[in-house]
C-alpha cells in the first residue's frame, strides 16, 4: 500500500478523520487481518465522527454562551422549584423541532442563564444552532446596526438561529425604539424558530414592564403562546458555594 501518497491525498481532499483512522490501521497489526469492506468501513466511520465533532464545536462557537452549562451538571437538589421531569423533556429537544419556546424565571442567583445555556447546549448536540444574547446589550448592537444599514441584516441573522438565548429580559423600561426591536425579532420568529427567555421578573409583570399596551400584547402574543415556563424560586445558588478561603484552607 502506498501509505503515505494516500495519506497526502486524503489530507488534500480535506479527510482528516480517514488520515488518522488509517495511520492507526498502519500501526496496529490485528487490523491488518481485517477485510477490505471493514478496514474502510473503520475509515469511514472515523471521518464522519470527526465532521460531527468539528460540525458541534463550531455550533458552540458560534452560539458565544455565557457559561459553559450541560445537562450532567445541573443541579437539581437545590430546593428551587426545578422541575426535573420537565427540564429533562425539555434537553431531550422536542421543543426546538415543535418551535417552542421555553421562558426562565426566578431571583438573582438560581441559576436562570445556566439552565438557559444548558438548553442552548443541548439543541447544539443534536445539531440546532443557537445564539446567546444579554437583552441590553442586543439593544446596542442594534442601534449601531440601525445607524450604520446593518439594522435588516442582524434582524434576519437573529431570525434564522433555531435557538435565540434572551437573557436580562426586563432589566429596564423599554423606549419605543427598543420595543418595536423586540417586536421585530419575534414576529421574524414566531412559529419558525425557538426563544429562550431568562427574567427575574414573573412572566405575569412582563406585560406592565414592556410599557406600551398595544405593543406588549403584540409582543407576549407571539413569545408566551406554545412556551414552556420554568419558574424558579429559593434562594440564590451562590450562597451555598464554598469561598475561596473554604476552599484554599487545609482540613
Amino acid at each position: 500500500m502506498l501509505y503515505h501518497p494516500t495519506c497526502e491525498r486524503l489530507a488534500q481532499l480535506r479527510l482528516f478523520g480517514m488520515v488518522h483512522a488509517l495511520t492507526k490501521q498502519v500501526k496496529t497489526p490485528d487490523l491488518q487481518a481485517l477485510t477490505f469492506e471493514d478496514r474502510l468501513g473503520l475509515l469511514v466511520d472515523r471521518e464522519f465522527v470527526e465532521r460531527q465533532n468539528r460540525q458541534l464545536h463550531n455550533r458552540l462557537r458560534q452560539a458565544r454562551l455565557k457559561q459553559a452549562a450541560v445537562a450532567e451538571d445541573i443541579d437539581y437538589r437545590h430546593p428551587r422549584n426545578l422541575d426535573r421531569t420537565l427540564v429533562r423533556r425539555l434537553l431531550a429537544g422536542d421543543w426546538v423541532r415543535a418551535r417552542q419556546n421555553v421562558l426562565v424565571t426566578g431571583p438573582t442567583g438560581v441559576g436562570k442563564t445556566y439552565l438557559a445555556c444548558a438548553l442552548a447546549n443541548a439543541a447544539c448536540r443534536q445539531g440546532h444552532t443557537a445564539l446567546y444574547q444579554r437583552l441590553p446589550r442586543l439593544f446596542e448592537e442594534l442601534a449601531l446596526a440601525r445607524a450604520d444599514g446593518r439594522y435588516l441584516k442582524l434582524i434576519a441573522t437573529l431570525a434564522k438561529v433555531e435557538v435565540l438565548v434572551l437573557d436580562d429580559w426586563g432589566l429596564a423600561l423599554l423606549d419605543d425604539e427598543r420595543r418595536r426591536d423586540v417586536l421585530e425579532i419575534l414576529n421574524e420568529r414566531y412559529q419558525t424558530r425557538s426563544t429562550v427567555v431568562a427574567s427575574q421578573l414573573p412572566v405575569a409583570h412582563w406585560h406592565e414592564t414592556l410599557g406600551h399596551p398595544t405593543l406588549a400584547d403584540a409582543i407576549l402574543d407571539r413569545l408566551v403562546h406554545h412556551a414552556h415556563p420554568l419558574a424558579l424560586t429559593g434562594e440564590s445558588l451562590r450562597k451555598h458555594q464554598p469561598t475561596l478561603t473554604e476552599v484554599s484552607t487545609p482540613e
